[in-house]
């Protein structure tokens, strides 16, 4: 069921809930093979509006001005296919089967618009070299980047409680706190900083000292420090899983425990996840199977 990771890049947390090779736009379980046959259109239509809005956001040679040009765009085509107006040549391959997927599950367009508000996000603070104060501010960015596509998948699934919602929240944001955490070594020379000053203060960690990957004591306790507040939250939502009906609860799962194995390789690394990118292999995919199960 989760989310997306509105940060640019492609993490292994959900690949083994994954039908086809996640490439772009992480934590997205696209046509999994657990995924209802008769919600795997919308759930398509809505991954392919996010990696293509990623695209925008991340790929190629543009400048962070056409990007956001782009995106503003692309937010227009949004509220045209909302308003039931044929999809403009350029997007018509992600806002066709988009529209279908809005007049026939009533998809939240709010929900939509706040993944391109993230997206907007990003490129702005990348190209600004900004960094997130506090830990508060960075949630922020993932109620928007993040938990807009668990809620989206919870909608298609038709549960709508509050106690649901909060935990779909707390999967999401985890899984993108764990998406940065995991990678440190590729975000940090594209000017990305989702380690907070708050956090880089309390352990006594320079900015510059990131920049350059020079790892210390002090940067190995603040990124097992980032990890365990991952961690903590991930588990907060996982009760998620016995609230989702038959294949979803399951696909969740496999969701979660991808997470939380993600986070057990940052662990192994003690804090070198800051100069490597810590990956699953085939056999933490049987281990990650075997915890699902028991959970």
């Amino acid at each position: 069921m989760p989310a997306v990771n509105p940060s640019p890049s492609s993490p292994d947390t959900l690949a083994p809930a994954m039908a086809a090779p996640v490439t772009h736009y992480e934590n997205f379980p696209v046509a999994s093979l657990l995924c209802p046959p008769g919600l795997r259109q919308p759930v398509a239509a809505i991954y392919a509006f996010a990696r293509t809005a990623d695209d925008i956001a991340d790929e190629g040679e543009a400048t962070a001005g056409e990007r956001l040009s782009d995106l503003a765009a692309y937010r227009a085509e949004l509220r045209a296919a909302a308003a039931g107006q044929a999809p403009g040549a350029r997007w018509a391959g992600v806002f066709g089967p988009l529209q279908v997927a809005l007049q026939s599950h009533r998809l939240p367009t709010a929900l939509l618009k706040d993944l391109l508000d993230a997206f907007a996000q990003d490129v702005a603070m990348t190209e600004a070299g900004a960094c997130y104060p506090d830990r508060e501010e960075l949630l922020d960015y993932c109620r928007r980047s993040a938990n807009p596509v668990g809620r989206l998948l919870l909608h298609l699934y038709g549960v709508q409680d509050d106690a649901a919602l909060r935990e779909s929240d707390a999967i999401c944001s985890a899984l993108q706190l764990i998406n940065f955490w995991q990678d440190l070594s590729v975000d940090l020379p594209r000017g990305r900083h989702y380690l907070t000053d708050a956090d880089c203060a309390a352990h006594g960690v320079a900015r510059a000292d990131l920049a350059a990957r020079q790892r210390s004591a002090a940067s190995d306790r603040l990124i097992l420090d980032c990890a365990a507040w991952a961690r903590a939250l991930m588990l907060q939502g996982a009760p998620l899983v016995h609230r989702l009906p038959g294949r979803a609860g399951w696909e969740l799962r496999l969701v979660v425990q991808g997470g939380l194995r993600i986070l057990d390789k940052v662990d192994a690394l003690q804090g070198a996840s800051l100069c490597q990118r810590p990956v699953l292999r085939p056999l933490d995919w049987l281990r990650m199977a075997a915890r699902a199960l028991a959970m």
